[in-house]
């Protein structure tokens, strides 16, 4: 389930891009977009991933899921609650698993990243963005003002630091580390002056724009193996 307009930064390995374009693949698996929650289970049936637009989860109930994975990671939980499937699951900070969600998987980077609890909460969030490349809080790209997000750059370009990403109305977004961009929010989306729009990677290695991230495959392994430990 996804909002009306996707934040994600980074789109190329990141579903939620379906909603703009319809359909995509990563790594091998297709996701598409329909409007109808009976269709669902005719996708899962042809190997696929169905993506709908459903910000409130309202079609949760009429499709009875026997397991629920809330991956918003928004901090908090917007309203997850135990009962809505025999194994429901919150990834990071927000969740008590035993109160709110059977599981919860910790998704702070470090020697606990993708564990699996099931008493207590996931590591509360500090605001400070995990290291990549020895890079912290200079990596991340975040809106100079309100308004649209025009790119002059994309995914998988060569930055130097100082130069302009893109314009966030006429205003410019400048790299403050050189590297690569590996991740920047949808164009012409509404954007929030802080808010995060996107990030580059300054290990340079462009494979890593298009390809998910040892975080991101932590965090499914871990959420498989709740699942399989559920079964």
């Amino acid at each position: 389930l996804e909002i009306e307009r996707p934040t994600v930064i980074r789109l190329p390995v990141s579903f939620a891009r379906t909603v703009y374009e319809g359909k995509i693949v990563i790594e091998g698996i297709e996701a598409v977009l329909t409007s109808f929650w009976e269709k669902t289970e005719d996708i899962i049936k042809e190997g696929k991933i169905p993506v709908l637009v459903d910000p409130q989860g309202n079609c949760i109930e009429k499709l009875a899921p026997v397991i629920l994975v809330d991956a918003i990671l928004a901090k908090r939980n917007l309203g997850t609650t135990i009962d809505q499937a025999p194994l429901v699951i919150g990834l990071g900070p927000g969740f008590t698993a035993g109160e709110d969600v059977k599981v919860v998987i910790e998704t702070e980077r470090g020697h606990n990243l993708g564990r699996v609890l099931y008493q207590g909460q996931a590591a509360p969030d500090t605001g400070i963005p995990g290291e990549v490349g020895g890079e912290s809080k200079r990596r991340l790209l975040r809106a100079p003002t309100d308004g649209k997000i025009i790119p002059l750059h994309k995914i998988g370009d060569l930055m130097k630091a100082g130069e302009v990403i893109a314009e966030v109305e006429g205003v410019p977004l400048k790299a403050e580390i050189s590297g690569i961009l590996r991740g920047l929010i949808y164009p012409q989306s509404w954007v929030t002056k802080g808010m995060k729009i996107g990030d580059i990677d300054p290990r340079g290695i462009r494979e890593y724009c298009f390809t998910v991230s040892d975080k991101a495959r932590s965090l499914g392994g871990a959420v498989l193996e709740a699942i399989c430990t559920y079964l």
